[in-house]
């Protein structure tokens, strides 16, 4: 009996871990889709470019190396799918109202990339790239590739055909050097964080 007892003991422990884990799990994808929407809200309208200047970019990739490949992507599909809704989560735009439209106007080459930009970065991460400075620089650049990658072809050979000299000069000259500081800055904070709780 007092082994019977035992064995259901453990079995509910069990099913406790498994269901704190999972509320931890989603808190946190949640956590990161909200902080990817505040990130839209600090944005700089440029007048000769419709991409704003946002703190996203990190946001997405931060968010993809501390949760994983698989969760950092759900919460960046997550936030794409609140966005779609109507909610004003999209960065502001003086030319298209917040919902779906946003995803066939000139940014939307970079929002659709957030979900795999996260992924690959999260993958870095789990293969242990977030711990040092130089591999976490190596998973951010990856992840922020993809993100320009996704912008550029939209708005070269999407709706706006701009072809991808004006994608070029329209969307990565006027952010690069920005951006790349803020690779740098980022790149830094995982590796900060994990020597600080002891997991380096």
């Amino acid at each position: 009996m007092r082994t019977r007892a035992s064995a259901g003991e453990a079995r509910s422990a069990r099913q406790v871990d498994a269901f704190e884990g999972a509320m931890l799990r989603i808190g946190a994808v949640l956590f990161v889709t909200v902080l990817t929407a505040l990130g839209a809200q600090i944005s700089v309208p440029l007048p000769f470019t419709p991409v704003p200047f946002t703190l996203q970019p990190m946001i997405v990739l931060l968010g993809g190396a501390a949760l994983g490949a698989r969760l950092g992507a759900t919460a960046q599909a997550l936030y794409l799918l609140v966005g779609l809704a109507g909610l004003p989560v999209f960065a502001a735009s003086p030319v298209l109202p917040q919902g779906a439209a946003r995803l066939i106007g000139p940014t939307a080459g970079f929002l659709l990339s957030y979900p795999l930009a996260a992924f690959v970065a999260g993958w870095l991460a789990e293969r242990r790239f977030d711990r040092k400075y130089l591999t976490s620089l190596v998973a951010m650049t990856a992840g922020l590739a993809v993100i320009f990658a996704g912008g550029l072809s939209w708005l070269a050979y999407g709706p706006t055909a701009m072809g991808l000299q004006g994608a070029v000069n329209t969307a990565l000259a006027p952010f690069l050097v920005a951006d790349l500081v803020k690779l740098c800055l980022a790149a830094g904070v995982l590796p900060a964080v994990w020597r600080f709780v002891g997991r380096d």
